[in-house]
């Protein structure tokens, strides 16, 4: 039985939960292949003093893989112009998220994840998935 991207995103709520509790931000991410879940993690940022582990990051990192064609990033909020270079260059396939930075906080302009896809030309190579627990998604942020 084949699960659906709320069902996915219900887990990286789970992981973006276990996140905000341990004093980073609360957002979750995975990366799913042929229906597995090939990679998780939520921010650490202030957990581990690194300001590239951003939870898409840690996800990429949990693979152990440099190719992820094929593959689904499930996140909870709008990667970062940085979160979103390292989802198009690991060949992530579909990128699937919840809340926008609109709907709780404008950090970077006039920025977003299409806007980026298609300056960069990787339309071709990276579809997008909105509106998935959106709610659900910015209310874990508060």
């Amino acid at each position: 039985m084949s699960r659906s991207h709320e069902d996915w995103m219900r887990v990286a709520l789970e992981d973006a939960g276990k996140s905000g509790a341990a004093g980073n931000s609360a957002v979750g991410s995975l990366v799913v292949r042929d229906g597995e879940i090939i990679g998780r993690g939520g921010n650490e940022v202030n957990s581990t003093s690194d300001p590239t582990a951003h939870a898409e990051v840690v996800a990429i990192r949990d693979t152990g893989q440099i190719d992820l064609s094929g593959s689904t990033l499930y996140t909870t909020f709008e990667p970062c112009p940085m979160c979103c270079g390292a989802i198009m260059v690991s060949g992530v396939g579909v990128l699937v998220l919840g809340a926008r930075h609109d709907q709780v906080a404008r950090n970077y302009g006039d920025y977003s994840v299409e806007r980026l896809i298609e300056l960069s030309e990787y339309g071709d190579r990276l579809s997008v998935v909105t509106g998935v627990l959106t709610e659900d998604c910015a209310n874990i942020r508060e």
